[in-house]
């Protein structure tokens, strides 16, 4: 990448480490507040599930607009509303106003990462594009990692602080895009040059680009199958104390942001993007079952590294990938990126409680069985593919 490319790639990946802050400082607050409002269980579960539906749904109507208006007004439009959806979360004194906050916060937070995304796809060189999805990623992983810290030291003041910090970078977030970041498209800003009908959705679900899809889905939904339960896993199994957990947590963070911001860029350089993904999923299922044979902290450690490592190198190649399929309507496919993404983040939780309650190694074997299949879909279904120079008709 050139320096201005570069430039940009650092401002989208602020954005995206403010907006994954702002995710990670809320979640373990949640119980607190739902706590102290005087509410239990099933509203901590409708404000949990509810910020990931609206990503599910809305996701796909942010990249659209962005096909249509430019990437960087729904960029800062959505970085903008995040910032004020969680200062009305500080200012909450009632259980309705989370709950209001919470899915204006899933609303508007879906418009960053499709577009962003859809942002690298319409300049990177092709051979570049899986590293700058990479720097992406390594943001996201370091806000999942830096927003519970921070969230944690803030709020023994207040809190409120934490949102009310978080709504400030959000702020700074969006003077950068507004003042910084050039239009990604300026000579393409208007609309397509055919708009996008259920017909096109329709064929790009049936062509390649939406196996990629289902494999999006099948490695988010076995990622967020494991974040749901490895804490529970490793106490209940092992008698890990709260340092043990901590340290599982930041080595997660730490192979994430190494392998999607180091390692996946050369790595898709070098062997291929289809390789990358078939080997990621691959490692995945190992990694399950790895987990399910640790014997101890040590094991553990070194299991849930392999298996990070392995899933944090196909996101990257897989979002890549899938873009080269968008043709003018990078956003719109973005936007079904990040929908199959959210669908796993809420699907793979909802299966592991009750499979953990069952027996604590059922959701690893699943998770394990359901990214081999994925690798046998890749392997088999791709392999015409990947002998092919051409990734395939656009829709």
């Amino acid at each position: 990448m050139n320096p201005a490319a570069r430039k940009n790639v650092r401002i989208l990946a602020f954005t995206l480490l403010v907006v994954m802050l702002g995710y990670g400082m809320v979640m373990p607050l949640l119980p607190f507040l739902i706590e102290q409002l005087g509410a239990g269980g099933t509203e901590l579960g409708w404000l949990v599930s509810t910020y990931s539906l609206m990503q599910l749904v809305c996701a796909p109507l942010w990249g659209m607009l962005s096909d249509r208006t430019g990437r960087k007004p729904v960029i800062a439009i959505g970085v903008l509303g995040y910032a004020v959806t969680l200062f009305l979360f500080g200012l909450a004194t009632e259980f309705w106003m989370l709950f209001v906050a919470r899915t204006l916060a899933g609303i508007l937070s879906s418009a960053a990462m499709p577009t962003a995304m859809a942002y690298i796809s319409d300049n990177a060189p092709e051979e570049a594009r899986s590293g700058g999805m990479g720097q992406l990623g390594a943001a996201i992983g370091a806000g999942v990692i830096a927003g519970p810290l921070l969230g944690g030291l803030l709020s023994s003041r207040s809190f409120s602080l934490p949102f009310f910090v978080g709504a400030g970078l959000a702020g700074l977030s969006f003077l950068l895009v507004l003042l910084l970041l050039p239009e990604s498209r300026p000579d393409r800003a208007a609309a397509p040059k055919s708009p996008l009908h259920w017909s096109d959705l329709r064929r790009v679900f049936a062509s390649p680009a939406g196996l990629l899809l289902l494999l999006i889905f099948i490695m988010s939904f076995g990622l967020a199958n494991f974040q749901g339960v490895i804490g529970l896993y490793a106490v209940d199994k092992f008698g890990f104390n709260t340092g043990q957990v901590g340290a599982l947590w930041m080595v997660i963070g730490a192979v994430l942001i190494l392998g999607q911001g180091g390692l996946t860029g050369p790595l898709t350089q070098r062997f291929g993007e289809l390789p990358l993904i078939r080997l990621g999923l691959a490692g995945g299922a190992a990694g399950f079952m790895l987990i399910s044979l640790a014997v101890d902290f040590t094991t553990l450690l070194l299991a849930l590294g392999i298996f990070t490592l392995a899933l944090a190198l196909i996101g990257p190649a897989l979002n890549a990938h899938v873009s080269q399929f968008a043709g003018e309507h990078q956003g719109a496919l973005m936007g079904l990126n990040s929908a199959a993404s959210s669908l796993g983040r809420v699907v793979g939780p909802l299966l592991a409680g009750p499979l953990f309650d069952l027996n604590m190694e059922y959701p690893l074997w699943s998770g394990a069985g359901t990214l081999l299949v994925g690798t046998l879909v890749a392997v088999g279904l791709l392999r015409n593919q990947g002998k092919s120079s051409q990734p395939g008709p656009h829709f």
